[in-house]
């Protein structure tokens, strides 16, 4: 079995000490999507929801949210991004949201790409939700991630 990276010896979690390690770029790409009823999405569309532009507030939630990922997730490190994007496809029954984030530093950003795909997508609900309570969201995953020691990876 291998050394948990952030677990010590006596089995107490803490922050790995990343300060030898060198600066890449290092980018990470993450999806997810919200599915929901042909009204509401036509409406979010047409910019036709009474809150405002749903996708526009729901990109800089998401870009918010991935500059504040070390204070939501235990251990993960504070990091100066240098890029973060949300992007929106609509779809038959909903909206797929993509998110990257990129920064030239010490550790990786796929916590902080899978953030900010996330809180796009519950913003989406929250300015949708007087239309919809049951939208469902889904299929948040990691889509590829590159820099740092162990390379670059991509979703099967």
């Amino acid at each position: 079995m291998s050394k948990l990276t952030h677990i010590d010896g006596d089995g107490a979690a803490h922050m790995v000490d990343v300060g030898d390690k060198a600066d890449t770029i290092r980018e990470a790409h993450a999806e997810g999507r919200i599915s929901m009823k042909l009204e509401l999405l036509e409406a979010i569309r047409t910019n036709a929801i009474k809150k405002g532009d749903v996708l526009a507030t729901a990109r800089i939630a998401g870009i918010m949210a991935a500059k504040k990922t070390s204070d939501l997730i235990p251990l993960c490190h504070p990091l100066a991004l240098t890029k973060v994007a949300v992007d929106f496809r609509f779809l038959d029954d909903g909206i797929l949201v993509r998110s990257m984030a990129r920064l030239n530093g010490k550790t990786g950003v796929e916590m902080e790409a899978l953030t900010a795909c996330s809180v796009a997508l519950l913003t989406i609900y929250d300015m949708s939700k007087a239309m919809q309570k049951d939208m469902v969201i889904h299929d948040i995953r990691l889509l590829s991630k590159s820099g740092g020691k162990s390379g670059d990876w991509t979703a099967a």
